[in-house]
């Protein structure tokens, strides 16, 4: 969705999945890190929500990037 600003804005929805506190809190700072150094350098400046998946939990760091990346392309077509 275009943004009102002139920057742009990524939220998350992290559902607890049978998950404790400090494992959505960790799955939340991954994705703020991803998202902080390699997708708003390139992002339009848009409001952009992301719901996270119960696998989400389970992913490496690296693989956790590249589909966040995968879902942004798609997003970009």
């Amino acid at each position: 969705m275009a943004s009102l600003h002139a920057f742009p804005r990524v939220g998350f929805v992290i559902p607890k999945y049978k998950h404790s506190g400090v494992d959505r809190n960790r799955l939340k700072r991954r994705l703020r890190e991803i998202v902080r150094v390699a997708v708003l350098p390139e992002l339009a400046p848009i409001d952009l929500v992301v719901r996270v998946l119960p696998v989400a939990y389970d992913r490496p760091f690296d693989v956790l990037r590249d589909e966040l990346f995968h879902a942004l392309r798609k997003l970009a077509r």
